[in-house]
């Protein structure tokens, strides 16, 4: 009995997740605010049905309580989150506040299927970071100094990679953080953001050549730090963002055609120096051939998408624990094991979608500093999906980094959730932009209306014939009794 309901859940949830993916895109059409409205409501009834259906399976798989508790603190987590945006900012994007929740709530399944303490520990990181969220938008919106901090988000970004470089531990044959009371911190996540402001605030700044001379090298040495480190993948989202913001800035394809040759000549140079690099070079070109020199992650990867096939195994019923780092680096192939290849594009989907609404925000704001930042963080959040997916995948070399909101991991979850929360804030600017212009043209054409009434009123008056003739008559009485009092004066 158990087993169909696990099959028939399966394709539950596939078709939960496909109607869900179909609203995010089909939302953009509609212009009336209800139908909106109805549409999101409906995304979020069938995100909260499937995340049910995902917990009732495998609480009838393992029997063990502590699902449900884990499931029923979820539900308060997303339900609060959805209602605590709505609340506090009623100009929130409801859009990017759902998809948030539902790639959060993938997560939490998948990573509750795989390991329950790690599934425990992402929903803590998760509901502290959400906390800390509620307040970035309301700073985001009032504080109008940030594009003046250029100095000092430079400073930051560099001394944080630095000191990873002294004091990291290796993982996986990288520096990438530092323990402190027993919590990892990975400073690359969050000086993705801080980098992005510096660019932002740069080239707000000015353009000039100069300029961008000195905004390059400070940006080349974020990248050469993380190089010296070997967290390779930060390196290349860092990157890719500057040169996107660059050429955006700039509109000189000239700058882009020198950026992509620095970063190919650098690439082979890490080819050569790291062994680490060339070990995944050569996973990525044979794994099956390398499978006991680094390859097996990558194979088992590729059995298990292969495996699940377009419907997947159904929770519990494949083996996505034998790939190595299935819940961070590879959780994209466990969920394509065991919801299916359907189930998965639909998750890209969903990552595309909140990358249209970071551009649609980018291209409609006025102001320069805000529209490249908001340019720079869906860059960032899209490049990295795009690393994680295609490293699972083999159709890039694997650079470690995990999928956003959905991998386990406290500094990248604690990143995104900044990353969206500031998103926010920018659509809330925006909308405070279209307001105040909507606002001055009323006032501007009410001023026109007064002028054309008040012109209106003379016209009518000059030209009104009662009243010419009123005019004409008084200037007749007048000139006759200036003339009676001449004859009396003689």
């Amino acid at each position: 009995m158990v087993n169909i309901i696990v099959q028939l859940s399966k394709y539950l949830m596939i078709l939960m997740i496909t109607v869900y993916t179909y609203l995010c895109f089909s939302i953009f059409g509609y212009y009336d605010p209800d139908k909106k409205k109805h549409c999101l409501r409906k995304q979020n009834v069938l995100m909260f049905v499937m995340h049910l259906t995902a917990f009732l399976v495998m609480y009838l798989e393992k029997k063990d309580t502590k699902i449900l508790a884990l499931y029923l603190m979820q539900v308060t987590l997303l339900g609060g989150t959805i209602l605590l945006y709505s609340f506090i900012y009623p100009k929130v994007s409801r859009l990017v506040v759902n998809n948030m929740c539902m790639l959060l709530s993938i997560g939490f399944i998948m990573i509750t299927r795989l390991n329950y303490d790690k599934a425990a520990k992402q929903y803590l990181i998760a509901a502290a970071g959400i906390v800390l969220c509620l307040v970035i938008p309301i700073i985001i919106r009032k504080a109008r100094f940030l594009s003046e901090w250029r100095i000092l988000y430079g400073i930051v970004g560099i001394v944080s990679l630095a000191v990873v470089v002294v004091v990291g531990k290796v993982s996986y044959g990288a520096m990438l953080g530092f323990t402190v009371a027993g919590i990892n911190i990975q400073p690359s996540e969050l000086v993705k953001i801080v980098f992005v402001f510096f660019v932002a605030s740069s080239f707000k700044r000015s353009t000039e050549f100069k300029e961008l001379v000195v905004t390059t090298a400070v940006a080349a040495f974020h990248v050469l730090i993380l190089v010296a480190s070997k967290d390779l993948g930060a390196a290349l989202i860092i990157f890719v963002v500057y040169l996107v913001m660059l050429y955006v800035a700039t509109h000189q394809p000239l700058y882009i055609l020198a950026g992509l040759g620095a970063g190919s000549a650098g690439a082979v140079v890490a080819y050569h120096l790291f062994t680490h690099v060339k070990t995944r070079v050569n996973v990525w070109r044979d794994p099956f051939g390398t499978y006991d020199k680094g390859g097996y992650q990558v194979a088992q990867s590729l059995f298990a998408i292969g495996t699940g096939g377009w419907f997947g195994a159904g929770l519990y019923q494949g083996q996505p624990d034998t790939i190595p780092v299935s819940a961070e680096d590879f959780i994209f192939s466990a969920i394509s094991e065991e919801m299916g290849l359907i189930y998965a594009m639909c998750l890209i989907l969903i990552c595309v979608s909140c990358y249209v609404m970071f551009l649609n925000i980018a291209m409609q704001l006025h102001n320069l500093f805000y529209k490249m930042v908001a340019l720079g963080l869906g860059t960032c959040y899209i490049f990295q999906v795009f690393l994680t997916i295609g490293g699972a995948t083999k159709f890039i070399p694997s650079t470690g980094v995990t999928l956003p909101l959905v991998s386990y991991g406290g500094s990248s979850l604690i990143s995104t959730l900044i990353m969206f929360a500031i998103i926010q804030g920018l659509y809330i600017l925006r909308e405070d932009e279209e307001e105040d212009i909507e606002r001055r043209k009323k006032e501007r054409l009410r001023a026109k209306r007064s002028r054309q009434e008040s012109a209106a009123g003379y016209r009518e008056a000059e030209y009104d014939p009662q009243r010419a003739k009123r005019s004409q008559k008084a200037r007749k009485e007048a000139a006759q009794g200036k003339a009676r009092k001449k004859q009396r004066v003689r």
